[in-house]
C-alpha cells in the first residue's frame, strides 16, 4: 500500500512524509510539463471527468484570467471559501481529489521556485483544463524543450560528431 494514501493523523509531523510528497509531487509536475511540451494541448485530456471539471470551473470562476495565477487571489479568505466549496464538488468523483499538487502561476514559465504553487489536485485539474482548452499551454513548447526532444537532440548531436 502506498504510503502517501494513508491518513495524515497516522503520522503526525513525519518528515519522511513530506520528503515523499514532495519527491511525488515534483515527479508529477516533471511528467505533466513534459506532456505540455509535446502535444496540442487543446486536446489533452488529464481526467475521465475534464468536461464536468471545466464546466463547474467556469460556472464558479467565469472571470478568472487562467493565463496568470496569482497565489494572493485565489488562496485570499473570499476566494478560500469558493475554491473549498468548489473542490468539495468532486470529493467523491476525482480521485485524491484534496492531494497537494504543483501549479504553474504563468503559463509562459516553467516550474520553479518563483513559478510555482502548491493547490489542491481537483483545482490544479480545473485551471489546466482551463488553459488547455483555452488554448494556453500550447506557448510552452515554443518557450521549453521538454526532456524527450532535448535528449533526441543531444543524441542527434552525439552521432553526427561520431560520424
Amino acid at each position: 500500500m502506498d504510503v502517501l494514501t494513508r491518513p495524515a493523523e497516522e503520522f503526525g509531523n513525519d518528515e519522511t512524509l513530506e520528503h515523499l510528497w514532495a519527491a511525488r509531487a515534483m515527479e508529477h509536475s516533471d511528467i505533466y510539463f513534459n506532456v505540455l511540451c509535446s502535444v496540442d494541448t487543446r486536446w489533452l485530456k488529464l481526467t475521465p471527468h475534464d468536461d464536468l471539471i471545466y464546466t463547474h470551473f467556469r460556472q464558479d470562476f467565469p472571470d478568472l484570467d487562467v493565463a496568470y495565477i496569482k497565489e494572493n487571489e485565489i488562496k485570499n479568505n473570499i476566494n478560500k471559501a469558493k475554491w473549498r466549496a468548489y473542490c468539495e464538488k468532486f470529493k467523491t468523483i476525482v480521485e485524491d481529489y484534496s492531494f497537494g499538487t504543483l501549479m504553474r502561476a504563468d503559463t509562459n514559465g516553467d516550474y520553479s521556485e518563483s513559478n510555482t504553487i502548491l493547490v489542491p489536485r481537483v483545482q490544479f485539474y480545473a485551471i489546466e483544463i482551463a488553459r488547455n482548452r483555452e488554448g494556453l499551454n500550447n506557448e510552452v513548447k515554443k518557450l521549453f524543450k521538454c526532456a524527450s526532444k532535448a535528449n533526441m537532440e543531444e543524441r542527434n548531436h552525439q552521432t553526427e560528431i561520431m560520424a
